[in-house]
């Protein structure tokens, strides 16, 4: 295949995005305009603009953005999915129209910079080119603390992902097609695609800040992003659980023969203090326990459903 005849689809979930689309318009637009002018894609490479849902005009604006240019597609969800999910929807769609597509963030902190690179790499023979933020000193302490933290948690708790990847990647057509056949309700594709295998390498950029909006990770959303992907990828906490209870188990038997001991001795005293501590350890760590059984079987319970993970109400290309 020709360099020129390389048809790229850029994927970009929008929520509640209407600040920032007109900005990512322009900027996106000059880039795409360069790269067609410099022969690495083709004219007919398009972007994909995915409206999860969005309570405000974002719809409207995506719209407008098609009507000035037909480049631009879009994809409107018939009710907010979520991030992974509106994502997956624009991947899906990009799968048969495109030979490669990149995806990106509607808020401009991926440096759009590193399309150049990821297609360099592509045309090199990598079927997917993770993006990877190359320094958080643009961060907070606190913004710094948690998002590294979250990449190591996930590797200590089994969790395939790349560290300080998001979800700026390139994916040949190839490994889209494969990634169709994931049909997991439990979405969670920065764990699902290093599990695809082929080649791969990693395109490092400078994070920008946004250029309008509000985050869409929160600690609270982080936290929960993060149970999420541990649960659908590892059963280390389960076995953490086995692990902890075989330890109790120990400490209980050896607690046993020393009351035992201390009441043939005649040393037996009233250890108020002792048993309702104990108590309340058992109590909470089997409450710990249940919580995390309880988030797997609340999986299964998903998955055995078989409901979709998105439902498209219209698409304007």
């Amino acid at each position: 295949m020709k360099k020129s005849d390389l048809i790229l689809n850029v994927v970009i979930p929008c929520y509640n995005e209407e600040e920032a689309l007109e900005s990512t318009y322009k900027v996106l637009n000059k880039k795409m305009n360069s790269l067609i002018k410099e022969n690495l894609i083709s004219k007919k490479s398009k972007v994909v603009l995915v409206n999860d849902g969005s309570k405000d005009n974002t719809w409207n604006v995506i719209k407008k953005l098609h009507e000035e240019n037909n480049m631009y597609v879009g994809v409107n969800l018939s009710r907010n999915k979520g991030h992974q999910n509106a994502l997956l929807a624009g991947l899906m769609y990009a799968k048969d129209n495109c030979d490669i597509s990149i995806s990106m963030d509607a808020d401009l902190q991926d440096d759009i910079n590193v399309m150049d690179d990821m297609i360099k790499k592509y045309n090199e023979g990598s079927e997917i080119v993770y993006g990877v933020r190359n320094s958080r000193k643009k961060d907070s302490f606190f913004k710094r603390f948690t998002a590294e933290g979250f990449y190591k948690f996930m590797n200590i708790m089994g969790v395939e992902v790349v560290f300080n990847h998001a979800d700026c990647r390139l994916m040949s057509k190839r490994a889209l097609q494969e990634l169709s056949n994931y049909k997991e309700v439990n979405l969670f594709l920065r764990g699902i695609i290093p599990q695809l295998g082929f080649k791969t390498s990693i395109s490092y950029y400078e994070r920008n800040k946004r250029v309008a909006g509000e985050s869409k990770y929160p600690l609270k959303k982080m936290l929960m992003f993060a149970m999420d992907g541990i649960t659908s990828f590892s059963i280390k906490p389960l076995r953490m659980i086995a692990f902890i209870g075989f330890i109790i188990l120990m400490c209980s038997i050896i607690a046993f023969i020393y009351s035992i001991v201390m009441k043939l001795l005649g040393n037996t005293v009233v250890g108020w203090t002792f048993i309702v501590c104990s108590i309340w350890l058992i109590g909470g760590i089997q409450m710990l326990s249940l919580g995390i059984i309880g988030e797997y079987i609340g999986k299964i319970y998903n998955e055995t459903k078989k409901r979709p993970r998105y439902i498209i109400e219209s698409i304007i290309d």
